[in-house]
C-alpha cells in the first residue's frame, strides 16, 4: 500500500513538472493591488481599471487570437502577503506578467520572485527611488517596469510646492516603508537646492505602517514651529495623523500641512473628519501627485464611468497603462512568455512607431505588422532602459467642501 502510495505521489509530481515546463498557449496576466489594508482605498479601483481593460481587450479580438485571461489577488498591503501571492501567480498560475504592486514596499517583496521566474512585473504605482537604483545594477533583468514616475520626481515637485507657497522650513513626518523612505530622500536635497531647510533631517520622525496611535510623534513633528509639516502616508494612518493633529490643536494653526499622493484619495476630507461646526478640518491642506492626464484619459474616464458609474481615482490611468503595455507588448512578441514579452514592452511605448491612443487601435495595428508609441491615459508612457517613466505633478488641495482639487501643476526634470 506505502508503496502504491508513493508511486502515486511520483506521478502527480512528475505530471506536474511536465506541466510546468509545457510554454503558455495564452496570455494570462496577474494582479496583485491592495483590495485589503492600509491601501485598500486604491486597490479596488484599480482592480477594475484592470478588468475593464481586459473586458475592452477580449471585445476587440483578445491577444493572439484568443481571450485573455485576468487573475486577481490581494497583497494587502502588506510585503509578506504580497510575496505569497507573487508565488502563487508565478508558480502556479504561470501568468505572463504581474500588474502591481501599489506599495513600494510590497513590490520590493515581489520584484525578484518575479525575475527568478522571467515573469514581467509592471507597478502602476510603486515609485520609490530604490528599484531605479537595482535597475541600473542590473538586479531585474529587464522584468521590471512602472507607468508612474519615481518618487526622485515628486521630492523635486514638492520642494518646488514648499517654495512656492513660501515655506523656508519644513519637519517631515513619514510611513517607515520604502514609499516614505525614498520620497524623503529625495525632498531633503530637493528642498535644500531651493534654499530651504528641513528641521529633522538628521532624524526624521517615522512611524511603523501598522500603528494606530500617534500623539508622540504629531507633537514632535510640529515642535519648533516649523512653516510646514511634510506628512508622507497612507489616507487610513495619514488620516489618523491629521485628526490627532486637529486633536492637540495644531492643525490649522502657524504651521501649514503638506501631503503626497498616497493621501489623494477621494473620501480623505471625510476620513479626517469635521469641526463642531461642521467644517472638514483638513480644508486647505496642499500635495502634489503624478499628473494622470495623458492623451488617452478622455477615453479612458468615458469607458471606466460608463462601466463602473464613478469617477476613476488616482493610479486608475496607470494601471490601464500597465495591463495596455503588457497585452501590445504579447500581441507583437507573438508568444505570451515573459521572456519574449519584456523585449517589447519598449517597442511598444516608445517612439519611433505611429502615435496611437485607443487599444483596440493599437493591438490591430500590432496584428498586422505595424510599429506602434501607444500613447497612454496616465501620459505617454515612454520607458526609459530602468523601466521608469518620467511625468509632470498637480498640485492638489482639499476643497471647503471635502472635494479634492487640483489647483495648478510642477514641471520636473527628474535630475
Amino acid at each position: 500500500m506505502l508503496l502504491q502510495q508513493g508511486i502515486a505521489i511520483a506521478l502527480v509530481l512528475l505530471t506536474s513538472a511536465c506541466q510546468s515546463n509545457k510554454p503558455p498557449t495564452h496570455l494570462t496576466i496577474g494582479t496583485l493591488l491592495p483590495i485589503t489594508g492600509d491601501l485598500s482605498p486604491y486597490g479596488s479601483s484599480m482592480q477594475d481599471s484592470a478588468r475593464l481593460l481586459i473586458n475592452t481587450i477580449n471585445g476587440c479580438g483578445g491577444v493572439l487570437g484568443q481571450p485573455v485571461e485576468l487573475i486577481a489577488e490581494d497583497d494587502q498591503t502588506e510585503p509578506a502577503a504580497g510575496a505569497s501571492a507573487m508565488t502563487k501567480l508565478v508558480e502556479v498560475d504561470r501568468v505572463t506578467g504581474v500588474v502591481g504592486a501599489a506599495s513600494s514596499s510590497v513590490a520590493g517583496a515581489q520584484v525578484d520572485i518575479a525575475v527568478r521566474n522571467q515573469t514581467i512585473l509592471i507597478s502602476p504605482s510603486s515609485t520609490s527611488p530604490v528599484f531605479t537604483q537595482r535597475a541600473r545594477q542590473g538586479d531585474f533583468q529587464g522584468f521590471w517596469f512602472r507607468t508612474a514616475p519615481p518618487d526622485t520626481f515628486q521630492g523635486e515637485a514638492l520642494a518646488k510646492l514648499a517654495q512656492a507657497q513660501g515655506f523656508q522650513s519644513i519637519a517631515v513626518l513619514l510611513v517607515n516603508n520604502d514609499y516614505g523612505n525614498g520620497l524623503v530622500s529625495s525632498f531633503i536635497p530637493a528642498l535644500e537646492a531651493l534654499g530651504g531647510k528641513v528641521i529633522n533631517k538628521n532624524k526624521p520622525i517615522r512611524y511603523p505602517p501598522d500603528s494606530s496611535v500617534f500623539a508622540s510623534e504629531v507633537k514632535a513633528a510640529f515642535s519648533g514651529k516649523p512653516d510646514a509639516v511634510l506628512l508622507i502616508a497612507y489616507p487610513e494612518t495619514g488620516s489618523l495623523i491629521l485628526k490627532t493633529a486637529y486633536q492637540q490643536g495644531l492643525l490649522g494653526q502657524d504651521t501649514a500641512v503638506i501631503v503626497t499622493d498616497g493621501m489623494k484619495e477621494a473620501r480623505i476630507a471625510d476620513l479626517i473628519g469635521k469641526n463642531s461646526q461642521g467644517q472638514y478640518i483638513a480644508a486647505g491642506i496642499v500635495g502634489t501627485a503624478a499628473s494622470a492626464a495623458g492623451p488617452a484619459i478622455a477615453d479612458f474616464k468615458q469607458r471606466y464611468v460608463a462601466e463602473y458609474n464613478r469617477q476613476p481615482k488616482i493610479y486608475d490611468p496607470n494601471t490601464w497603462d500597465a495591463l495596455a503595455l503588457l497585452v501590445l507588448a504579447t500581441e507583437a512578441a507573438k508568444t505570451p512568455t515573459g521572456s519574449a514579452v519584456k523585449d517589447w514592452i519598449r517597442e511598444v511605448a516608445n517612439p519611433p512607431g505611429k502615435p496611437v491612443t485607443d487599444v483596440c487601435k493599437a493591438i490591430a495595428l500590432v496584428r498586422a505588422g505595424k510599429s506602434i508609441n501607444y500613447q497612454g491615459a496616465s501620459g505617454n508612457v515612454d520607458l526609459n532602459n530602468l523601466g521608469d517613466v518620467t511625468g509632470s505633478y498637480d498640485i492638489w488641495t482639499i476643497a471647503p467642501n471635502g472635494d479634492l482639487k487640483t489647483i495648478g501643476a510642477i514641471a520636473v526634470t527628474g535630475k
